[in-house]
């Protein structure tokens, strides 16, 4: 097979293998994959600078198995950044894609969907988005769409900015700017007490049962990607499923949209709406102070 050579940000990248079929049904390459990610640089980039990563890769194509990666292999060049971070029994050496050299040689490297920490690698204990991951229970989107409106009354009630978007996946992520202040437990135990809220003012249809025999059907409030060492989804990230659909922010208008799904965009539809301007442009990007949250909660 091919390498093919793009020369950006300075770099010279080589896609070996650029014509491997990544997603087979599909017919979507390894050089498809390279140029939608060097189209959508501008608006993936922002959410990647920065933070430790841990990559999804299908060497093989996306029904031959897939590793994830959180290590940086020695055989990446010495221009991708590093960062080092503790965990359990030792560190680990996380890549961080801070320009489009290098989000396409990790395409190259069959990366199909990079998944990012919640923090930044200068401060991965203080993380700067909290994430509410609205999880179903079944295929029917309904359920989603009411959750997420519910959740919004909630976090306007404490004065808190959400921004939305759809996973590519099953469900739709709410992401909250933070101001880095707060600790992964502080975070994440505040986001757990909104999910509990929630849930009390709607147990008919929500829950926080992790264990999906006890869930009965509800949509799960799921906060559990806010810990250290945890990633989400990157907005704009390709998701390894078949139609290759494109994880996607929304303006919370959108949510009105009957033929809305998680898996709406895909790489072979998601052109024209790069053409518009992107929905998270006006969203309030400062971040907020959990503590102040935390005292408005106590008064709900």
């Amino acid at each position: 097979m091919s390498t093919a050579h793009i020369r950006v940000s300075g770099r010279a990248v080589e896609i070996k293998r650029a014509e491997k079929e990544l997603f087979p049904d599909d017919g979507i390459t390894k050089a498809d994959l390279a140029a939608y990610y060097r189209r959508v640089g501008p608006r993936i980039l922002p959410h990647l600078r920065g933070r430790p990563l841990m990559l999804e890769r299908h060497p093989d194509g996306i029904g031959a198995g897939r590793f994830m990666q959180k290590d940086t292999p020695d055989h990446f060049p010495d221009w991708i950044r590093r960062w080092e971070l503790p965990k359990a029994d030792g560190t680990v050496t996380y890549p961080v894609c801070d320009d489009l050299a290098t989000l396409l040689y990790l395409a190259g490297q069959a990366c199909v969907t990079p998944h990012r920490w919640l923090s930044k690698a200068d401060r991965p204990d203080h993380p700067d988005r909290l994430v509410f991951d609205l999880d179903p229970s079944g295929e029917d989107f309904e359920p989603v769409r009411q959750a997420a409106f519910s959740l919004r009354e909630v976090l306007d009630e404490l004065e808190l900015p959400a921004a939305l978007m759809t996973t590519g996946s099953r469900g739709l992520h709410v992401l909250v700017p933070l101001d880095r202040r707060a600790s992964f437990d502080t975070v994440r135990a505040f986001a757990r007490d909104v999910a509990e809220l929630l849930a009390d003012r709607h147990p008919e249809r929500l829950t926080t049962a992790a264990r999906k025999q006890a869930r009965e059907g509800r949509l799960y409030l799921d906060v559990q990607r806010n810990g250290y060492g945890q990633t989400a989804v990157t907005p704009y990230a390709v998701r390894a499923l078949p139609g290759a659909p494109v994880a996607t922010p929304l303006s919370w208008s959108e949510l009105d949209d009957p033929g809305l799904t998680p898996r709406r965009w895909t790489l072979a539809t998601i052109g024209e709406r790069l053409e518009e301007e992107d929905p998270w442009r006006r969203e309030p990007s400062r971040g907020r102070s959990v503590e102040a949250a935390r005292r408005r909660l106590a008064k709900l």
